[in-house]
């Protein structure tokens, strides 16, 4: 789908916001005047070889919101060489935002060679990066499922910011994506962060719309399936 039609797309659908890179978001802006954009000012690209999950910073808090967005968000990839820097740029954006009196999304994730995980704890490392992301001064954070309600309540019972889980792999059927996202709020999540099970459908405004229901609505999954096309 092209940019221009997944934005479209995500509008019509009811989204919340839409988190975009800086160039993206200031195109975005102009075309539709709508005033929802998240400025995402982490990047890295499947070419860096041994330092592909390395994040580095490409705008800043000021930049993004001159561009027009509401917020920011950068990412943190924990167990990574790199998570030493990575951790030091997001808190920096969390610094510059500060001053710019602009929302932080935290996007933290374990996931790199080094991540040393607790046998004990349930969430597998999720509930340490929220918690991070809080400690680094995040408004949001964005973490992945830890595959049930009860490990998931230890998360968001860790941090005092809303919660948000991110959509994993892309081969799992968005039927079960909606039983996640109805867990996830049972267990006190705030919502999801979630593109390419949302982009890659043939109608991506029904699948936002039949997430809206569960995160807004309280609709169970089997509900929230009806808005689906």
């Amino acid at each position: 789908m092209d940019s221009d039609s997944a934005v479209d797309a995500a509008i019509e659908g009811g989204a919340d916001a839409i988190v975009m890179h800086k160039g993206p978001v200031s195109y975005h802006v102009a075309r539709t005047a709508w005033g929802r954009f998240v400025c995402h000012s982490s990047m890295s690209t499947i070419h860096g070889g041994p330092r592909s999950q390395e994040k580095i910073t490409v705008s800043n808090a000021r930049e993004c919101l001159s561009r027009g967005a509401i917020g920011i968000s950068g990412q943190v990839n924990l167990g990574d060489t790199a998570e030493p820097e990575m951790i030091l740029r997001m808190s920096n954006i969390t610094s510059e935002a500060l001053e710019a009196e602009l929302p932080v999304l935290g996007m933290f994730y374990p996931r790199g060679p080094n991540l040393r995980l607790d046998p004990s704890d349930p969430t597998m490392g999720v509930s340490h990066a929220a918690r991070l992301a809080w400690e680094l001064g995040c408004n949001v954070v964005k973490v992945p499922w830890t595959g049930s309600e009860e490990s998931f309540s230890i998360v968001t019972s860790s941090v005092p910011i809303p919660v948000l889980i991110s959509g994993g792999e892309i081969d799992v059927e968005f039927s079960q994506i909606l039983e996640i996202v109805e867990q996830s709020i049972n267990a006190g999540g705030s919502g999801v962060c979630i593109g390419r099970h949302v982009f890659t459908a043939e109608d991506p405004a029904s699948h936002i719309r039949s997430l809206r229901a569960i995160v807004h609505d309280g609709a169970s999954a089997e509900e929230a399936a009806r808005h689906l096309r």
